[in-house]
């Protein structure tokens, strides 16, 4: 996706705890503000479970 960056992906994560879900870093994207490409395209993500932010990264960008 040409028009979402790793940064917007580490901005809407701030704050949040690894290991985790799918399902929190959805919230925690929420809670922080995002923008809808980005809860979308985490919310879209095949994995669920990221023990840090590298696993988040892969799984959106490298799909």
């Amino acid at each position: 996706m040409a028009d979402l960056s790793p940064t917007d992906v580490q901005k809407a994560l701030r704050g949040a705890e690894y290991p985790t879900d799918k399902k929190h870093l959805v919230e925690r994207a929420r809670k922080n503000k995002a923008d809808d490409k980005v809860v979308s395209r985490l919310s879209g993500m095949k994995e669920d479970r990221f023990d840090g932010p590298n696993d988040v990264q892969k799984a959106v960008f490298n799909e």
